[in-house]
């Protein structure tokens, strides 16, 4: 198996920053301490908790083909995302991270996110190291309150599609291909004389790509400025979106 390039174990190498599970470890350290939140949206009056699973590694077989600029971003470094079933009624098509609401048996938004996790791409729990809970992120549009739950893969485990009616695809996505300018741009929608526009990238893979936008394209965008990781890009480029009526 090869061994990862950048340190799990969070330690700096000598004359660089701090890799990339150290700085998502002190980004989560720092939510347990006030820091503020990813995303500042309107709150819903009477919102449902959710949690999402943020989980990094640095196992995959099919690195990035783009150098990052941060020097924390190897090749190798991903996130876990899946496309969800087209036929759902909410978000159909959508790239998301694993979770959903939470149940009345989870014990608390950690729980919730492993068990959503495990249950939508059939990873292993045991094999996740939770860094932390990052500030909740209201969604008015949903009527949700999301927790998202930053991870380490420390012992990855093959993902899949469980269930093809909740999933399109599984899939563990190259941090530096997500911060390679020329697989970033907005998504705009318009209507009724109103436009929303939002961060997009675009996830190549075998057959065509994956378009990562709305409230999964928002906090990775967000969690990259934090990290000091974005790199200059193109914010006039608009890139082709389907939204269902």
């Amino acid at each position: 198996m090869p061994q990862p390039s950048t340190p799990q174990t969070g330690e700096a190498r000598p004359g660089h920053a701090l890799g990339a599970r150290a700085q998502l470890a002190a980004l989560a350290d720092a939510s347990a301490t006030g820091a503020g939140a990813l995303l500042d949206l309107p709150s819903p009056a009477d919102p449902r908790p959710a949690a999402v699973l943020m989980l990094f590694g640095v196992l995959d077989t099919l690195p990035s083909d783009h150098d990052a600029q941060a020097h924390a971003v190897s090749r190798d470094l991903d996130v876990l995302l899946l496309s969800r079933a087209t036929t759902l009624r909410a978000h159909p098509g959508q790239v998301a991270f694993p979770g959903g609401r939470l149940d009345p048996g989870d014990d608390g938004p950690v729980a919730a996110a492993l068990r959503e996790a495990h249950e939508e791409t059939g990873l292993d729990p045991a094999g996740v190291e939770v860094l932390g809970e990052l500030i909740d992120i209201p969604l008015a549009f949903s009527q949700h309150v999301v927790t998202p739950v930053l991870a380490w893969w420390r012992h990855p485990s093959p993902v899949r599609v469980v269930d093809e009616a909740e999933s399109a695809d599984v899939f563990r996505a190259p941090v530096a291909d997500l911060l390679n300018p020329g697989n970033r741009g907005v998504t705009v929608i318009r209507r009724g004389g109103q436009e929303w526009r939002g961060p997009g990238f675009l996830v190549r893979h075998a057959t065509g790509e994956h378009l990562v936008w709305g409230f999964t394209g928002m906090v990775l965008d967000a969690l990259f400025d934090r990290l000091g990781w974005t790199e200059p890009w193109d914010e006039e480029r608009e890139l082709p979106l389907t939204v269902p009526d």
